[in-house]
């Protein structure tokens, strides 16, 4: 089948394999043991009984005082003995500066990171704590590997000169406490410039593969042998990508998926620069977003089905979220731009591409 898009409004084009997803919401997503799905919003759950058309009432999480309280900016997961848990922003102590003169983030530049669990299927929660002092980007991913670890890339904030570096924050018992990496520090200049972002699998082998969102036309790659607790093979990738993060994930059938923005739109060679002032990043780099594209890889990432773009929206689509409803029935969305909220069917990807 050719690479042919839709009309879906005045803005936005959608790939013909793509179905427009019937709800309002962007994830992150837990299927519980009665089918039903549940994500957070603010300090509070929501469930939905039919596939997103129609959402309970929420359902508060914790009434305890700041700081800490649970947001809308967070990653969710539930591990294979039936705890859920949940790490998020503190966005209530958020704070964030920047001096353009010295090139540098404010003395006072806060966003923490938090964790809580459910051991009900998100009736409870316990164990409310800080799992990162200082500021942290935005979260992407979280995974539990074979051996039970979960673990979920940080985004830091490193100093003089100001970038950001991203470690791994594990937790080898259900998220009752956790353990931070290493920090892998490519380099930089800028507010929006460094190792960030980054997204996640354990391939067949058991280590851990990242790709980390960087301003130099490709995702760069870490490895972890350990669990994700160091990360000692780090290099660029083979993936062409703007400066914007990706969604990796392991699929039911044992196929990777990705989702991202390309470094080019679809045959061009070219987009326009931003940056290279040390404010905004150290070099010029592609902040092309007009269009997510999707590959699949059947070995562990070592090669990939040519990428197809899935959608177009001239206001931008970023940070993507991937969610496996069914064997096979994949939920795209975006969290933070473009309100993307598609589904699509594995099967009709080929390794030509569809």
């Amino acid at each position: 089948m050719q690479n042919k898009v839709i009309r879906f409004d005045e803005e936005r084009w959608l790939h013909p394999s793509c179905t427009v997803l019937p709800m309002d919401k962007g994830g992150p997503f837990v299927e519980l043991s009665d089918g039903s799905l549940m994500t957070i919003e603010g300090n509070a759950t929501i469930r939905s009984f039919d596939d997103g058309r129609t959402w309970s009432e929420p359902c508060l999480i914790s009434d305890e005082p700041g700081p800490g309280r649970p947001s809308s900016s967070g990653v969710l997961i539930k591990t294979r003995d039936d705890v859920i848990v949940y790490v998020y922003l503190d966005m209530e102590t958020y704070q964030w500066s920047w001096d353009e003169t010295q090139r540098e983030a404010g003395e006072d530049v806060r966003l923490d990171v938090w964790a809580i669990r459910s051991l009900d299927e998100g009736k409870t929660w316990l164990e409310r704590q800080k799992i990162f002092s200082g500021y942290c980007g935005a979260l992407i991913d979280i995974i539990q590997t074979k051996s039970g670890h979960i673990v979920v890339p940080l985004q830091r904030l490193i100093r003089h000169p100001s970038r950001h570096g991203t470690c791994a924050c594990v937790s080898a018992d259900n998220g009752k406490t956790w353990e931070m990496s290493n920090i892998i520090d490519l380099g930089g200049h800028g507010h929006h410039d460094g190792a960030m972002e980054a997204t996640l699998v354990e391939l067949q082998d058991n280590r851990l593969w990242m790709l980390l969102r960087t301003n130099w036309e490709r995702f760069w790659e870490a490895s972890s042998e350990d669990h994700g607790f160091s990360w000692r093979v780090i290099k660029p990738s083979l993936i062409d990508a703007s400066s914007a993060p990706g969604y990796l994930s392991r699929l039911r059938s044992g196929r990777l998926v990705l989702v991202w923005n390309r470094l080019y739109p679809q045959g061009k060679s070219d987009y326009p620069r931003r940056g290279g002032d040390g404010n905004l990043s150290q070099d010029k780099a592609s902040w092309h977003r007009d269009e997510l594209s999707i590959a699949f890889s059947e070995d562990d990432g070592k090669t990939w089905t040519n990428p197809v773009v899935i959608a177009r929206d001239q206001q931008g689509l970023s940070y993507p979220y991937i969610f496996e409803r069914r064997a096979g029935e994949l939920w795209i969305t975006t969290r933070f731009q473009g309100k993307l909220r598609v589904s699509l069917k594995e099967e009709d990807f080929n390794d030509d591409g569809v």
